[in-house]
């Protein structure tokens, strides 16, 4: 019997990075003779972050039928629980730790406890890296980096992107890249080249009247969706303004929006509220360039300024696990108009639907999309080209066979056998 460690966040909090995890435990646990650990955060970014982590909305139990072992011990703040992970996942004896790896911030952490895990001479540690450069890509973000994931003896990634600038942060290692999974264990060179995996997590609800819905909610012919946190590099402001162009020559569209403002949480008439404000903020100017501040970021005002309310539809919250079906189903495609992309979950999530995807040409869009068969490609930030591909969608409609018959290859059981190979 092997035993795998999957460290990350756990079912309890929100977000793509829980579900990946959850997924990537899922499909090892699916593997013969196979058992895996969740090894979780409790607390998994700075006390002062002003921001609500924890999925309280979802009902759903996403570990249900699997044989999986779940542990919340790690709290960011606490470093002695940082002590206590290690000694944890030492008691399992498991053959590989699989990391992930999606913010510079939880270099600290990470970082600390791989390199106790790295020497153990039986433990391969693996870093699943969703980015190696970041959005913001600060110093301090670039020392977090380098600190927290130089200890792995091997990494995934899902990009050449990151690949090569997996070399431009170590110039002075050698990397043999595979897409097999074919290694050498405790090499500290062997970068594994997949992909990010169709979720499984969630799958179409067969009872679902997409087409009462929609009239129930004045949904036109033609769903555009836009799903998942309200970031900035998503480009939300971007998809507003396309979609406005579209709606002035066509009668037969509409913009659904799904997903929680990412700082707009908490009860901000609350006191430690307001405090965690004041030090983040100061903490923001202190590292970051002013235009990297994103808390001020407010695109759906535009749905009034253009006056798009009879167009759209807008679910400004957290959407609970067993919601998340309905909305891809009565969609058409999914809108991913990025400013700057690392693969994407909701890329992911909408093939699960057979859902087309149109997207700007950045980070690794251009790898997993084929522009006229499974999405269409627009320019970065060309905002009338963006709302050409919505056109050229209509006009040329992709059928969801296309979609299904691009990811066959990027099933979870491959991506699990590809870790497991050595």
């Amino acid at each position: 019997m092997r035993r795998v460690v999957c460290f990350g966040p756990g079912p309890k909090f929100k977000g793509g990075i829980s579900n990946y995890n959850t997924s990537l435990a899922k499909s090892l646990d699916k593997q013969p003779d196979t058992e895996v650990h969740i090894v979780s955060w409790t607390q998994q970014y700075p006390a002062i972050i002003p921001r609500e982590f924890v999925d309280k909305s979802s009902g759903t139990d996403l570990l249900e039928g699997s044989d999986i072992k779940l542990k919340y011990i790690t709290n960011y703040n606490n470093p002695y629980s940082w002590k206590q992970t290690v000694n944890y996942i030492r008691s399992l004896k498991p053959e590989k730790v699989i990391f992930q790896w999606s913010i510079a911030v939880q270099g600290l952490p990470l970082g600390w406890i791989a390199k106790k895990l790295s020497k153990d001479k039986d433990i391969e540690v693996i870093f699943d890296l969703h980015f190696v450069v970041q959005k913001e890509n600060s110093k301090l973000d670039q020392l977090f980096t380098k600190y927290g994931i130089s200890a792995a003896d091997t990494y995934i990634v899902h990009a050449m992107k990151t690949a090569n600038e997996l070399k431009e942060l170590f110039p002075e290692r050698k990397f043999n890249i595979t897409e097999s999974g074919e290694r050498e264990p405790k090499q500290k060179g062997d970068v594994i080249k997949l992909y990010h995996p169709i979720y499984d997590l969630f799958k179409p609800d067969p009872s679902f009247d997409a087409e009462a819905f929609k009239k129930e909610h004045n949904l036109k012919e033609h769903v555009f969706l836009f799903f998942g946190f309200i970031r900035k590099y998503k480009g939300l402001h971007n998809v507003i303004k396309a979609f406005d162009l579209l709606r002035k020559e066509r009668d037969d569209v509409s913009l659904l929006i799904c997903g929680e403002s990412f700082w707009a949480t908490l009860d901000n008439t609350k006191v430690s509220t307001k405090i965690k404000n004041a030090v983040f903020g100061l903490a923001k100017k202190l590292f970051l360039k002013k235009a990297d501040d994103e808390r001020e970021y407010r695109p759906l005002e535009l749905i009034k300024e253009l006056g798009l309310e009879k167009d759209s539809m807008v679910v400004n919250e957290f959407i609970p696990n067993e919601d998340v079906p309905k909305y891809f189903q009565l969609s058409d495609a999914v809108l991913l108009f990025y400013e700057y992309a690392t693969p994407s979950g909701i890329e992911s999530l909408s093939y699960n639907f057979k859902l087309p995807i149109l997207a700007t040409k950045v980070g690794h869009f251009p790898e997993t999309i084929e522009d006229g068969f499974n999405g269409y490609l627009a320019e970065a930030d060309d905002i009338q080209s963006m709302a050409e591909q919505m056109k050229r969608f209509l006009d040329s409609p992709l059928p969801g066979e296309n979609v299904e018959a691009k990811t066959k290859e990027l099933s979870w059981e491959n991506y699990a056998g590809a870790i497991l190979r050595v």
